[in-house]
């Protein structure tokens, strides 16, 4: 199918994705003086305001995750009992309408593209046209890009495919929609129920059923202790020592964060790829779980049948005994009561596999402006080693380092909602430079 043509208004920035990344870069431009839906345009796929939001478990109450204010606009002192996926997506639209973004939805985009149109100079109004009858044939050259031409961005949306024209584009599309599930020999042979953190929503639904819980983060633990009452039994999968950090709340907690995505993000030290770093803001309930023997790791496993998986310590990472000084980020609290692998292979029998593994950036749709650079370097950032999000070469926080006019905001070290903040108004000065400067 051929690509829609663009329209001929050309757009400062496009931002794709209204969840909290793509708001508080949105936020900080129009603080700066962008107009929405004319210098600064929001795309995003969803049917209303909230982002990944939206989807979250009913169980997620706001008590139990954070909230960032969005520029300009604080988010107020929300009841703590609140389910997540409400209050967030309410406030979003609060946002939305306040600021008269004027986002335009369900709108995915399926690509961005280098074209033959000239950026045009910046007029004292902002955007303007592109020069009337100007080409648009999408320039497909592997490398180099010229970096002084217009994108175009397209998408799927419910009245059809669009494009549209823009000088900058700022993804920020989350990984929501990129769940990961390792390769465990068997998985297509299992009979029983599997789920990610991305198709999760009741714990109800898992009643009566023997759940394995696989992941070593923090969103893998609050599953288990969401899991528990429901499940018939619950065992935990993790191929490292699980490592509680208690960072303590707001800003010093979302930091941590930060520095453990971070490393990840950029291949990071062997220490610090560990996984172990399940950050938590109170880790009173946690170590209460550990100590009556729910929130223990049995190891990981290497083999899936039809209604059971086998724990086996060939499966287990490289070093399973960094517990004490060493497997601590940040400094905190480390339970060792919490890892008591399986010392041989044993099979456990098991009704539901409940991922809890992560997620990949959502940003197939930069490909055609090839970007990728291949794995994450080895190395710590802190280093002075650069970042990667899933190869894509990194300057700062933001910057796309083989294309100035592309920016990724809330993505590895930016992914949670104080660093997509952070990121943002990073991104808003990038683009003011480069528009203005």
């Amino acid at each position: 199918m051929n690509a829609a043509e663009p329209d001929q208004y050309v757009h400062d920035v496009v931002i794709i994705g209204a969840g909290q990344a793509g708001l508080a870069t949105a936020g900080e431009l129009v603080r700066r003086g962008l107009t929405p839906g004319r210098e600064l345009l929001l795309l995003d796929a969803e049917e209303g305001p909230g982002g990944a939001w939206r989807h979250r478990w009913d169980s997620l109450t706001i008590g139990r995750t954070r909230i960032a204010d969005l520029p300009g606009m604080p988010a107020g002192e929300p009841d703590e009992a609140a389910p997540s996926n409400i209050v967030v997506p309410a406030y979003h639209r609060r946002y939305e309408r306040a600021l008269g973004l004027r986002v335009v939805r369900p709108a995915r985009v399926t690509s961005v593209r280098s074209t033959d149109v000239p950026a045009p100079r910046l007029s004292a109004g902002g955007a303007h046209a592109a020069g009337g009858a100007a080409p648009t044939r999408m320039s497909r050259r592997r490398d180099p890009v010229r970096r002084d031409t217009l994108l175009a961005v397209e998408a799927r949306t419910g009245t059809g495919r669009r494009s549209w024209l823009a000088r900058m584009v700022v993804s920020a599309t989350g990984t929501w929609t990129g769940p990961r599930v390792p390769h465990v020999a068997g998985a297509d042979r299992f009979t029983g129920l599997q789920l990610h953190t991305a198709t999760y929503r009741r714990a109800e639904d898992l009643a009566g059923r023997r759940v394995l819980v696989v992941g070593g983060g923090l969103t893998a633990v609050q599953m288990l202790l969401d899991v528990e009452p429901h499940a018939a039994s619950v065992v935990w999968a993790t191929r490292r020592p699980p490592n509680f950090v208690s960072a303590g709340s707001g800003d010093l907690w979302a930091a941590a964060l930060e520095q453990v995505d971070g490393v990840r993000a950029a291949g990071g030290s062997a220490a610090a790829r560990t996984g172990r770093g399940a950050i938590v803001p109170d880790p009173t309930e946690y170590v209460a779980a550990v100590e009556r023997g729910m929130l223990v790791s049995r190891g990981m496993i290497d083999l899936i049948d039809e209604r059971a998986v086998r724990f086996s310590p060939t499966a287990t990472g490289a070093r399973p005994d960094g517990l004490g000084a060493a497997a601590v980020v940040g400094g905190g609290l480390v339970v060792p009561d919490s890892w008591k692998p399986c010392p041989d292979p044993v099979w456990v029998g098991i009704d539901a596999i409940f991922w809890n593994t992560g997620f990949r950036p959502a940003l197939t749709h930069l490909r055609p402006l090839h970007l990728h650079e291949g794995e994450a370097p080895a190395g710590d950032p802190t280093d002075g080693a650069p970042r990667c999000e899933a190869g894509i070469r990194m300057t700062g926080r933001t910057g796309a380092a083989r294309d100035s006019r592309v920016l990724l905001v809330g993505y590895g070290p930016s992914a949670s909602t104080r660093g997509a903040a952070r990121a943002g108004a990073e991104a808003a000065r990038r683009i003011w430079r480069r528009l203005h400067g």
